[in-house]
């Protein structure tokens, strides 16, 4: 950054299957000036995550798709550089929808203060507690209702979601079998985070695979994928199972018609509860999160990596991981 300009990252053109180069451009344009009600921040740390691709889609979705010339919407951390609202002043840190930008507006009723969670530094704070972590505990306990002693199986295990579930499932007395990419991931989630088992889904058949880490069905599958693994877990649902619908990497760069699961009946024979969850929809529910996520990390039951990249020139390259497999936890870009 100097002077009075601000960088930023803008849709150029809606993507066609994957994000290519030249889909988004990096632009110099002036600081904007916040309006009454507003705060002008600087952003630290972008939060990279799946719904980046969505939201670059004029496809029907739970917020209004960008339109083309905006700068890439992010979930942001940054620092108040100017304010237009007696809720913030100067120098506050503050978390909220932002975009890929040196520096954004924001309305004050949108923004978060970090919560102060003992040991934990701010990235992890705004990567893991803001939204990745009520995303995990509201969605398996709110509409996964685990018992004791049922069997929890998670997909994109080694993600900044599913990592989390995984471990909240065992704390509640779940069996819980992660699906990842590849041998490292599987090994991290069982030898670090406790998952009872994990199916590497490139090199394994996952059909066989939960048979066989799963003898008794599957109670919980918390779905982050969708897809053709969502189908052959849906095949090994128990009686009155529940599919949290969290999801769906494997169908965000499709071009043509999706496919409809094959194993659909099962929710009817089963009698199986299938729900789709957004975060956004229970924030009233939050604080109770966090509390318990805290509790949790303070008993040694909730551990997490953080996957930075530096730079916002970055930013643009370092998504695609996320639809790779590249990365290692929960993706952060760190701008400052």
């Amino acid at each position: 950054m100097s002077g009075s300009m601000n960088h930023q990252w803008i849709l150029k053109r809606r993507p066609v299957g994957e994000i290519a180069d030249g889909d988004l451009v990096f632009k110099e344009s002036p600081i904007p000036t916040p309006a009454e009600g507003e705060v002008l921040v600087r952003t630290t740390y972008l939060s990279l995550d799946p719904t980046n691709r969505i939201w670059m889609s004029d496809m029907d979705q739970y917020m209004e798709p960008m339109r083309v010339g905006d700068p890439m919407r992010s979930i942001a951390m940054g620092e108040v550089v100017s304010s237009r609202s007696a809720r913030f002043k100067t120098g506050d840190v503050v978390m909220t929808l932002g975009s890929w930008s040196e520096f954004f507006t924001a309305p004050a009723t949108s923004l978060s203060v970090p919560p102060k969670i003992p040991g934990v530094e701010l990235p992890a704070i705004f990567g893991v507690f803001y939204l990745m972590g009520p995303t995990a505990y509201i969605g398996l306990i709110g509409l996964g209702a685990p018992k004791i002693g049922e069997t929890l199986v998670v997909s994109a295990a080694a993600g900044a979601v599913g990592s989390l579930v995984g471990q909240i499932g065992k704390a509640l007395g779940c069996r819980v079998v992660g699906i990842a990419g590849n041998r490292n991931k599987c090994d991290w989630v069982v030898d670090s985070l406790g998952f009872d088992a994990a199916i590497n889904y490139k090199s394994e058949d996952v059909e066989t695979a939960l048979r066989k880490h799963c003898p008794a069905g599957v109670d919980i599958y918390f779905d982050n994928v969708g897809g053709e693994i969502l189908d052959t877990v849906m095949g090994q649902m128990n009686l009155f199972g529940r599919i949290v619908e969290c999801g769906l990497i494997s169908m965000y760069n499709a071009t043509g018609a999706l496919p409809g699961p094959r194993n659909y009946p099962r929710i009817l024979m089963k009698r199986l509860k299938v729900q789709g969850f957004i975060a956004s929809d229970s924030m009233a529910q939050f604080p109770e999160s966090y509390r318990a996520l805290t509790h949790l990390h303070a008993a040694g039951k909730l551990k997490w990596r953080l996957h930075e990249v530096q730079g916002l020139e970055s930013a643009a390259s370092a998504v695609k991981l996320l639809y790779d497999g590249g990365n290692n936890g929960k993706l952060l870009v760190k701008v400052i």
